[in-house]
């Protein structure tokens, strides 16, 4: 949430130059910075190598390598077609 992140990142907090959150994810650029790491995967541009696939928001334990923008599809029972059915992404999770 934005606390979280105006912790992490004072810097961005009132106006300032986000020079940590820039250290941090160098080559993210989306339009709200705060919804990186917010605890939310939300995809798209988030979900990307350079924005750390959201501030780890869309990280799915046990498949590093699989990126995809609604992660709690993975291993829900149900077989998700295209990017969740790949051998990175477990094959949907099995």
């Amino acid at each position: 949430d934005c606390i979280d992140f105006n912790t992490m990142y004072p810097d961005c907090h009132g106006g300032g130059d986000c020079a940590s959150f820039n250290a941090t994810f160098p080559g993210c650029r989306v339009k709200f910075p705060a919804l990186i790491a917010d605890g939310g995967c939300e995809g798209g541009v988030y979900n990307t190598e350079e924005c750390g696939w959201d501030g780890g928001d869309c990280v799915i334990e046990g498949y590093p390598n699989c990126h995809v923008n609604i992660p709690s599809w993975i291993g829900n029972g149900e077989c998700d077609e295209g990017e969740y059915n790949t051998e990175e992404c477990g094959w949907d999770g099995g």
